[in-house]
């Protein structure tokens, strides 16, 4: 029987494809060269504006980022894909992960070479990514969008400026094995931020809000699982929680952060303790990549960080001096970084001052800080409103 050209242009079609897939599985039967870095985990999230891959392994790489059209002739959807090089992958990634949330397919991850490996985004529709390396653990985040104009997997159809704010994350800093700082008398920064949490929870939801904590018990979280809880409840506000502490025992008072790459050292020490990561891995590489999020996201987390910052100046009176005269300022911290929402970080008091660890364990100081956070939040809704309907 004579073969056509088209039909031997299928068979050799299918014998690249037979070929490709019996390189993978001798890849997948092959021995594991020595001093390879892992992939830990493979996780996704779908968003209101995006869809997030984070592919987390057991040492630094430096990802090389690709992408491939569509073939219809062969079946495959527009991919993107990513190379890790000096990274191993197991039999447990073997399978593809099903996301299907109207962006992404599902992902693919493989060892392409004896030393790379290869994580595929199989895309449904595709308008930009954003790839970040992250430490702390060391981790890989791609972020995919739309086209410009095209709704993301669950997008709200107004431009920022104009969403009501309604949903507040509230993030008790630290959790579970990470204690956080420990100060006079042992109190512990996560007890104290959780404690605030609950506080600011009933404040908020008495002036109407929908409240959301990422923990409500003594957990850990990573930072991703926060602002993938935070994403997750259609939160237009997230409240970071934490204490402070410093060296010098004199030093007291409440402090505001909004997210900045171009902080001071000393605003760097304290973002790395908070981020749980070294002072080395925030400076430079977090100032670098934290630039990038200064955007609308940075405008509307001032202008919350203002409104909060005068409620507590202004409420905290004569009964808490300490906290009257809040700081505000700005550093690199990845839970803002990672947050696409007006997003702020509170440190309520230091508990290595003796006069803020008492209040900062005391009931009434946890209600009147949060009442006032609160009432911060509500101005900074009611400013929002204004500005919606003057848009109209």
């Amino acid at each position: 029987m004579r073969r056509t050209p088209q039909g031997r242009r299928r068979v050799s079609a299918a014998a690249r494809a037979l070929a490709l897939g019996a390189a993978s599985l001798a890849l997948l039967g092959a021995s594991r060269p020595t001093g390879l870095g892992d992939v830990v985990s493979v996780r996704h999230w779908s968003f209101r504006e995006y869809s997030r891959v984070v592919v987390e392994t057991s040492a630094p790489v430096l990802a090389a980022a690709g992408e491939a059209p569509a073939d219809a002739r062969a079946g495959r959807p527009a991919r993107i894909y990513f190379d890790l090089p000096e990274t191993w992958v197991g039999r447990r990634f073997a399978r593809p992960i099903r996301v299907g949330d109207g962006l992404l397919q599902q992902v693919r991850i493989g060892q392409n070479t004896l030393d790379t490996a290869r994580v595929v985004l199989d895309l449904a529709r595709y308008g930009r990514h954003r790839i970040r390396h992250l430490a702390g653990p060391d981790r890989l985040v791609i972020d995919v969008f739309a086209r410009d104009g095209e709704p993301g997997p669950g997008a709200s159809a107004l431009p920022m400026e104009l969403r009501p704010v309604s949903v507040v994350v509230v993030d008790p800093g630290h959790g579970g094995r990470d204690p956080g700082a420990i100060g006079v008398d042992g109190v512990r920064e996560k007890d104290v931020t959780l404690a605030l949490a609950r506080a600011l929870r009933r404040e908020l939801r008495r002036r109407g809000f929908e409240a959301v904590l990422t923990r409500d018990a003594d957990r850990t979280l990573s930072l991703e699982e926060r602002t993938a809880i935070a994403e997750g409840a259609g939160g237009d506000v997230f409240v970071s929680l934490h204490a402070n502490a410093a060296h010098r025992r004199a030093r007291a008072g409440v402090e505001l952060f909004t997210l900045d790459a171009h902080a001071q050292r000393q605003t760097l020490r304290l973002a790395a303790r908070e981020n749980g990561v070294a002072l080395a891995e925030v400076d430079p590489l977090q100032r670098t990549l934290a630039q990038l999020r200064l955007s609308e996201v940075g405008t509307r987390s001032g202008a919350l960080a203002r409104q909060v910052h005068r409620a507590i100046a202004d409420g905290m009176g004569t009964r808490w001096p300490s906290a009257s005269e809040p700081a505000l300022k700005q550093g690199p911290f990845y839970v803002l970084y990672l947050s696409d929402m007006p997003s702020i970080l509170v440190e309520a008091g230091f508990v290595t001052h003796a006069g803020d660890a008492r209040r900062l364990r005391d009931p009434e100081y946890q209600r009147a800080m949060a009442a006032e956070i609160a009432a911060g939040i509500a101005r900074f809704r009611d400013g929002a409103a204004v500005v919606a309907e003057q848009r109209r």
